[in-house]
């Protein structure tokens, strides 16, 4: 920081010490909500490389700031051009909003660390041992698992100490990491991290993931910008690229909204609203060139509005749909390129399908980059889904027309409706009920 900085060190201090673990705690142990009232005036600071009320090159000078504003209760946190090296997450904090210059305000995922434990970690355990402790260091972001601790088991947490080989961690271990089931730590972590919180916006950041330097995170527990339990939070015109997992990921996060932003590149999902997230928007967005599916809607997303994306070119599905994922709209989307299916319904039993869902005035087309596809597929005992005014085609020519089907429907599916739609395919529908 430099010495002309309008905040004294010590109130700095204070400020970022009093917020440093809310992130994971839980909601009891956020700040109060402050109770401003009508105030017309919120706090509002900027952050810039050369110049700004805080000024620094990496994650510590971002979270300097989003802290202090947090510890006022809320207010902006403005940051300029430049890139910044994040060694750990940005952590959010509630009733703050990060506004970056879009494309002139790059996040950087540093280079990843990556060891196995030499000793088993314990569930419930602060600290572990690796066999190679060369590139951790205090202060750095890190998640620990094994082949049976992934997904919501894996642990993201931050390197508090230093002792040898051994490193104390800001949180318990989610589950035992055995060395014998191939455990391992990395420094890898979200970029744009928030847990329990409310008022959270975030808008204008370039998350450039530097997925060559780095390993893969489960979308559970990382992603580009990451959320779990943080209810009606904003996501807008921010860009995630090339980081290795998912491009932006909620869990269990309520009335989310994701607007005119950009997932490209990225190793695994495009977008991943998830497990049990209700209500979410994400509307004028694009995922493309992701190593999976473009959106993947995983469990229990209900009464979502999923409308005007553009889903390009990912590795897999265009848009996946799977387990207890009812009741939403899908609408206006441009689903073209995609590896396999343009639209599928993954295979689960009727209780737990993705029922009544609409697709509705959507162009799928030139889908099957990498294998036969539909447009649209449905799978499993799924049922009472609409398919209105879509638009679903092969312009390719020869023998790279691959999208063969138009509606795909397998022996178990229940009733759908389609009415409206422009096929144009080998085969319009190709409905396996028939064989039943």
């Amino acid at each position: 920081m430099k010495p002309s900085c309008v905040l004294p060190l010590a109130l700095l201090a204070a400020a970022s010490l009093s917020v440093s673990r809310a992130e994971e705690a839980g909601p009891h142990r956020q700040l109060p909500k402050a109770m401003h009232g009508t105030m017309s005036e919120r706090p509002v600071v900027r952050v810039g490389v050369g110049e700004g009320d805080f000024a620094g090159r990496d994650n510590r000078v971002l979270q300097a700031a989003v802290d202090y504003v947090g510890a006022l209760g809320g207010g902006t946190v403005e940051i300029g051009e430049g890139e910044f090296l994040m060694r750990d997450s940005l952590h959010l904090r509630a009733n703050v909003a990060v506004r970056g210059q879009g494309e002139k305000t790059v996040l950087r995922k540093a280079k990843a660390a990556v060891s196995p434990l030499e000793l088993d970690g314990d569930f419930g355990e602060e600290q572990i041992t690796v066999k190679n402790p060369e590139g951790f260091a205090v202060g750095d972001g890190v998640a620990i698992w094994d082949k049976n601790a992934n997904g919501f088991h894996r642990t993201v947490a931050r390197i508090t100490g230093r002792s040898g080989n051994t490193f104390s961690i800001s949180l318990p271990l989610m589950a035992d990491c055995m060395a014998g089931s191939g455990a391992q730590a990395a420094t890898v972590f979200p970029v744009v991290s928030g847990y329990h919180l409310d008022g959270v916006r975030v808008s204008g950041l370039t998350i450039e993931g530097n997925r060559e330097e780095n390993v893969n995170i489960d979308g559970c527990r990382g992603g580009g910008i990451f959320l779990y339990r943080c209810s009606g939070a904003v996501i807008e015109r921010c860009i995630v690229r090339h980081y290795h997992g998912d491009g932006i990921s909620f869990q269990q996060s309520n009335d989310v909204t994701v607007t005119g932003c950009v997932a490209e590149g990225n190793a695994s999902l495009g977008f991943h609203p998830g497990s049990g997230s209700q209500r979410p928007v994400v509307r004028d967005s694009v995922a493309r060139g992701n190593g999976d599916d473009g959106l993947f809607l995983c469990w229990r997303v209900k009464h979502g509005l999923f409308e005007g994306n553009t889903l390009e070119g990912n590795g897999r599905f265009g848009i996946s749909i799977g387990h207890k994922d009812t009741d939403n709209l899908l609408r206006n989307n441009k689903v073209i390129g995609n590896g396999a299916d343009g639209v599928f319904f993954r295979n689960e039993s009727e209780g737990m399908a993705g029922n009544r869902n609409r697709i509705e005035d959507n162009v799928i087309e030139n889908n099957g980059a990498k294998e036969p596809a539909a447009g649209i597929r449905v799978r499993g005992e799924t049922r009472d889904l609409v398919f209105k005014g879509n638009t679903i085609r092969d312009t390719r020519t020869g023998d790279a027309r691959r999208q063969t089907v138009g509606i795909k429907l397998e022996e178990k599916v229940g009733a759908v409706t389609a009415e409206g739609n422009r096929i144009e395919a080998a085969t319009a529908v190709q409905d396996g009920r028939k064989l039943r």
